[in-house]
């Protein structure tokens, strides 16, 4: 929950690889032997590329993944203490800037993103996981809702994520018991899109966010922000948005592309403009 130190010895460039190929940027967190626990600077990092996807016209999907036998087991709580000098407000501003805002750049990125998650993802690594667009699980991953086991609250917009995910009652039973959820069984409650042999994961996730990346990037961005507000929206605001969104993406080049392509029957080319 809270902030740790720095890890000694080793770049956040190290500790948080990227790279774009084929329209698909590909973050990968680094710390396998502490299954990928994060660290402020490595947050920070993420926020940051996040941002720059958005941005880059060159990146149309992007996959989060880790390397070794986590995908991301939380905040990295070393060095993390529960007593000394305090005042009120220091915690709550600590999530805001922290968890809640690494949570946050994965909702608010423009670029659909899907979570390749090859193993475990546990407290704000599993919410990670959850905000993304898209999650693809390999067999071997699991999901914990660790906070019940430390006595503490959930963050990292757990308690927003996961009843609109699978519903108040089963978002309730996997953070009042701290449970550890196989991928098959994230799969059923629907959590995970789809689960894959582990040594097929790497392969799925580029082909889908290939497929993603040839896609109407401008459009699947408005169909993010519709999907994503509709879950706070009435029906009137939803609609709304809707027809606005219809309205800015159809200035787009890839609309003009693909109603053409419709009416001339054949395959559009999408540019991601």
């Amino acid at each position: 929950m809270s902030d740790s130190p720095r890890v000694p010895g080793n770049s956040v460039e190290s500790l948080v690889q990227h790279a774009t190929d084929n329209g698909v940027c590909r973050i990968t967190l680094n710390r396998p032997e502490a299954l990928n626990a994060i660290t402020p600077d490595q947050r920070e990092r993420i926020v940051e590329l996040l941002a720059e996807a958005s941005a880059d016209a060159a990146v149309r999907a992007v996959v989060l993944t880790g390397t070794g036998r986590g995908f991301c087991a939380g905040a990295d709580l070393r060095g993390t203490s529960t007593t000394g000098d305090r005042l009120p407000g220091d915690v709550s501003r600590m999530l805001r800037q922290g968890a809640q805002r690494l949570v946050a750049a994965v909702l608010d990125c423009e670029k659909p993103v899907i979570a390749a998650v090859n193993g475990t993802a546990a407290g704000l690594g599993a919410h990670l996981a959850f905000a993304c667009d898209l999650v693809l699980a390999a067999e071997s991953a699991r999901f914990i809702e660790v906070f019940v086991r430390r006595g503490l609250v959930p963050d990292g917009g757990g308690a927003y994520l996961l009843p609109r995910l699978i519903g108040p009652q089963r978002a309730k039973e996997l953070m009042f018991f701290g449970d550890a959820l196989t991928a098959a069984d994230a799969e059923r409650l629907g959590l995970v899109n789809r689960v894959v042999p582990d040594g097929e994961l790497e392969k799925t996730a580029r082909e889908w966010a290939e497929r993603l990346a040839a896609g109407p990037t401008r459009a699947l961005a408005l169909t993010k922000q519709l999907v994503n507000a509709s879950l706070d929206s009435d029906r009137a605001t939803a609609f709304a948005a809707e027809a606005a969104a219809q309205e800015i993406n159809m200035t787009t080049e890839d609309a003009r592309e693909g109603v053409a392509s419709f009416v001339e029957r054949k395959g559009p080319v999408y540019k991601g403009r």
